[in-house]
């Protein structure tokens, strides 16, 4: 069995954890949320930021990557009221400019 689905959200077994993210093997439902992250009307349910953060985790670099590090910082800051970090934050941009989601971070805000 090459993948397993987990929330209806298929998992690539074969390519976990590689750290090679092409925007088009992110599912919509993903790609959405991710995306809603980066807006300036980011989601307020942390459920769905941890469905996000679970994706990059697994296809993305796992604890070291930069859009699940930034989901579960929003995640942490919907669950205790405290500010996020925005340096953060800023490293979760590039990193999306960097996999192709954006060509610049101002078009992700």
């Amino acid at each position: 069995m090459n993948d397993v689905s987990i929330d209806a959200i298929p998992v690539d077994i074969t390519n976990t954890q590689s750290g090679e993210v092409e925007p088009a093997e992110v599912p919509e439902e993903i790609r959405s949320i991710t995306r809603g992250l980066a807006s300036e009307q980011p989601p307020t349910n942390p459920l769905v930021v941890l469905k996000a953060a679970r994706w990059w985790y697994i296809h993305g670099k796992g604890g070291t990557d930069p859009a699940f590090q930034w989901a579960t910082e929003w995640a942490r800051h919907l669950a205790t009221d405290t500010p996020s970090d925005v340096e953060q934050f800023d490293e979760f941009l590039e990193y999306l400019v960097a996999v192709g989601f954006a060509d610049e971070k101002a078009v992700l805000r």
